[in-house]
């Protein structure tokens, strides 16, 4: 009975290690991986667990566009970057902004010129900005800004006419 009694506790304690073992196999990655771009339920969220001190927000906001972000992507390693998209009122995505500690950062292409008519460089509250204007796909009028901040780059894409793009870039420089 003893012998039997035995048998049935290590095969208890062997199950019971082994779930422990794949627990902390499933969890491992995602720890030691906690800084990599990842999706955040919200801009908040991604600052408190990545401890991001700054994220640019545009303090104007153009009609048609949905607040919040429809999605919030954030990364620590190997360098801070945010990405933050937002949709129009059809739910199609119709401004992306990002920021990052790198020139080599480049947002996905959710929202691509398929055509430039115009590039401009001009001086954006004190600061070198560049401004293409052309056309995304279903001919879309688009526009793209880009300009660096002390510690950031920043790149904002958006199905908006060049006016509208430069006021919602302006409202986000303090």
């Amino acid at each position: 009975m003893k012998k039997r009694f035995f048998k049935f506790f290590s095969f208890l304690i062997a199950v019971a290690l082994m779930i422990a073992v794949l627990k902390v196999l499933h969890w491992l990655p995602t720890a030691i991986q906690a800084d990599i771009m990842k999706s955040y339920n919200s801009i908040e969220d991604a600052k408190s667990k990545l401890n991001i001190k700054n994220i640019y927000m545009p303090l104007y906001f153009p009609k048609g566009l949905v607040w919040p972000p429809s999605n919030v992507l954030a990364q620590k390693k190997p360098y801070i970057a945010v990405v933050m998209e937002f949709k129009d009122e059809k739910g199609d995505i119709a401004l992306i902004i990002s920021q990052a500690a790198s020139n080599k950062f480049t947002p996905d292409k959710k929202i691509k010129m398929t055509q430039i008519s115009q590039k401009v460089n001009f001086n954006l509250k004190g600061r070198e900005a560049n401004l293409m204007v052309g056309v995304c796909k279903n001919e879309d009028l688009c526009s793209n800004i880009s300009w660096n901040e002390v510690q950031y780059s920043l790149i904002v894409i958006a199905k908006l006419p060049p006016v509208e793009i430069v006021k919602l870039c302006e409202s986000m420089i303090h």
